[in-house]
């Protein structure tokens, strides 16, 4: 589970990495724009195109451990309900706690 949680932050901070590629690529391209030449335009633009593509792939991969785990969770609640509805009342009666202290 650890080793689980080590791989998605990995992943996350690699994702963040690559979102300021694009962010900072968008603005090249929005230069090329301003500058209007042809050939810099069109490469900017393949440069963009290619990186939203990346990131796209890598969001799918990342999503996927968090959507099986989802999954796993819905099963136990479905086959444990009285287990589930224990866990989240004694949750909630430990906020409830928590929150009147303050």
């Amino acid at each position: 589970m650890e080793q689980a949680a080590v791989g998605f932050n990995h992943a996350k901070d690699k994702m963040a990495q690559d979102l300021k590629m694009i962010i900072s690529d968008g603005e090249d391209l929005l230069k090329a724009a301003a500058n209007a030449s042809g050939e810099g335009l069109v490469a900017a633009r393949a440069k963009f195109s290619k990186q939203v593509t990346n990131v796209k792939a890598k969001l799918a991969d990342v999503s996927q451990p968090v959507i099986e785990g989802a999954g796993r969770a819905d099963d136990y609640v479905k086959d444990n309900p009285w287990t589930a509805i224990g866990v989240a009342a004694i949750v909630g009666m430990l906020i409830g706690f928590l929150a009147a202290k303050r």
